[in-house]
């Protein structure tokens, strides 16, 4: 069975003419018996909040230290040394004492700040395009529950 691809406005192999997130058919190489996980969502931002986003882009860590790590082992060994909470900023980076109003100290809402080592490392895998053993691996590693938690927000 042949599917045939489109593309929408924004460049996304997906025709978003209702404005919301259809459902992609997997293509031909991404099958059930593959071993290609197809993508589901924006393919460019993995459905990140784009705060968060930008943060993991401009961040140092993300553009020195894991540029460096090409394989998905060399990631697993950095997540299981580095990663120490699941948060998405790093404890007392976030600015949110000039907040006023509806937004004034309010969880989730600010002015951002570091951005974490998980969420930098979670938005690595999402570049490395894991397979479907590497991500079977991520969710049953018996090493950290920092590793298998990252495994699931991968799949979320």
């Amino acid at each position: 069975m042949q599917v045939q691809e489109t593309e929408g406005a924004d460049g996304s192999p997906w025709n978003n003419s209702s404005g919301c997130d259809e459902e992609r058919r997997p293509t031909q190489k991404e099958g059930k018996k593959s071993n290609i996980l197809p993508l589901w969502g924006n393919e460019r931002t993995m459905n990140l909040n784009p705060l968060i986003l930008t943060n993991i882009q401009s961040s140092h860590y993300f553009k020195v230290n894991l540029y460096e790590l090409k394989t998905y082992h060399e990631v697993i060994d950095e997540i299981y040394y580095k990663v120490s909470h699941l948060e998405p900023w790093e404890k007392g980076s976030r600015k949110t004492a000039g907040q006023t109003g509806m937004c004034g100290g309010v969880r989730g809402v600010g002015a951002g700040g570091i951005v974490s080592t998980a969420y930098c490392l979670l938005y690595k895998l999402f570049t490395l395009r894991l397979t479907r053993k590497q991500l079977n691996g991520l969710i049953n590693h018996p090493d950290s529950p920092y590793i298998r938690a990252l495994g699931f927000m991968y799949i979320r």
